[in-house]
């Protein structure tokens, strides 16, 4: 059974009704003619669109020169704030500034190797991240300990010490040599000896000093680590954090003209509120090193130091020259004549 709907209404004024059917088979007939139109139409419209460029999918544009210089740029700031030039004033050490190792501040050796090489804060933690223990590279050399005159080893110009101090009582607790560690300008190790000392010890300081009657047996004389300092010490610039005790405490003498103090440079006196900073708190502040956080290390706080004066450099010579101007000896004033003179006969 099929619905019937009204078709049309013939002269005789009956209305009949015809299938719906035959108006389906109607459309398909009309649809069936349109056929070859649509699939021209479609065939039409894909090859404009294959002609179309605007369609391909576009690769993206190689950067820019200036999109180049701008990365370079960046990325050469970013080492520059630890380990370029000196600034024009020292500045304290930020998160972003600071070398972080595991969350932790590198020491001063690892700081020095990275200046020396060129390599960034970021690109040191991806490479050495996992391979630090103790702010000592895996492969690195690590320090000699009570090596003495290290072997092989370039003094060069610049070098900078450190002492560690025992106990012997008395009225002012008086303190005598205990360690004595030397660094040349790169930080490398020049000399590191333990010191007997000639009076009885009431205070060794261990947990701070990092001396204790175990290193003794292997120690050597006074006598002998004096005579070897005084060697490495002549005709170089001696630096050092408050030099003047390490000086007394080996009872040697060095010229003052030849002497960059960390301790005195006016640059530093802002992080003590005017007063001498210590070393522990200008490696924190200026350099973002951690050094002291246990017993301490002469070899480290020698580096430390050398680290504070090569960042500053340039103010340390600027500052050094107004102390000790150089005179300038102008010809043929107060000077003798090479020609000796005519003497009466």
């Amino acid at each position: 059974m099929f619905s019937e709907q009204p078709y049309c209404t013939p002269p005789t004024g009956k209305l009949i009704l015809q299938p719906i059917t035959q108006i389906r088979f109607a459309k398909e007939t009309e649809f069936t003619r349109m056929a070859p139109e649509l699939s021209s139409n479609w065939k039409f419209l894909q090859a404009k669109l294959k002609q179309d460029p605007t369609n391909e999918k576009k690769l993206k544009a190689p950067p820019t020169q200036r999109q180049l210089n701008t990365t370079a740029k960046r990325r050469r700031q970013e080492a520059k704030q630890l380990l370029g030039g000196a600034p024009s004033l020292p500045r304290p050490a930020t998160k972003r500034n600071r070398m972080s190792i595991n969350g932790q501040p590198p020491t001063a050796s690892l700081a020095l190797w990275a200046e020396d090489n060129e390599i960034s804060a970021k690109d040191l933690a991806a490479a050495y991240g996992d391979g630090v223990k103790n702010g000592i590279m895996y492969g690195a050399e690590e320090d000699k300990v009570n090596e003495g005159l290290g072997e092989d080893v370039e003094i060069g110009q610049y070098v900078a010490m450190d002492c560690e101090m025992v106990g012997v009582g008395g009225e002012e607790d008086r303190s005598v040599l205990a360690r004595v560690s030397i660094v040349n300008y790169n930080g490398a190790q020049v000399y590191d000896s333990f010191v007997r000392p000639k009076e009885f010890v009431t205070d060794w300081r261990t947990k701070v000093s990092g001396v204790s009657p175990n290193n003794m047996p292997t120690a050597r004389s006074f006598e002998v680590v004096q005579a070897s300092v005084a060697e490495i010490l002549k005709d170089n610039v001696l630096v050092g954090h408050a030099i003047k005790n390490d000086l007394d405490v080996l009872m040697i003498g060095h010229p003052k003209k030849d002497i960059r103090d960390t301790s005195r440079f006016i640059g530093f006196r802002k992080y003590a509120s005017g007063r001498t900073p210590s070393l522990k708190k200008l490696a924190i502040e200026v350099l973002g090193v951690q050094i002291q956080s246990g017993a301490h290390s002469s070899v480290e706080d020698a580096r430390a130091t050398m680290l504070l004066f090569r960042r500053f450099k340039q103010q340390f010579d600027l500052e050094h020259a107004k102390r000790f101007p150089q005179r300038v000896r102008v010809e043929g004033r107060g000077a003798k004549s090479g020609k000796k003179g005519k003497g009466k006969k």
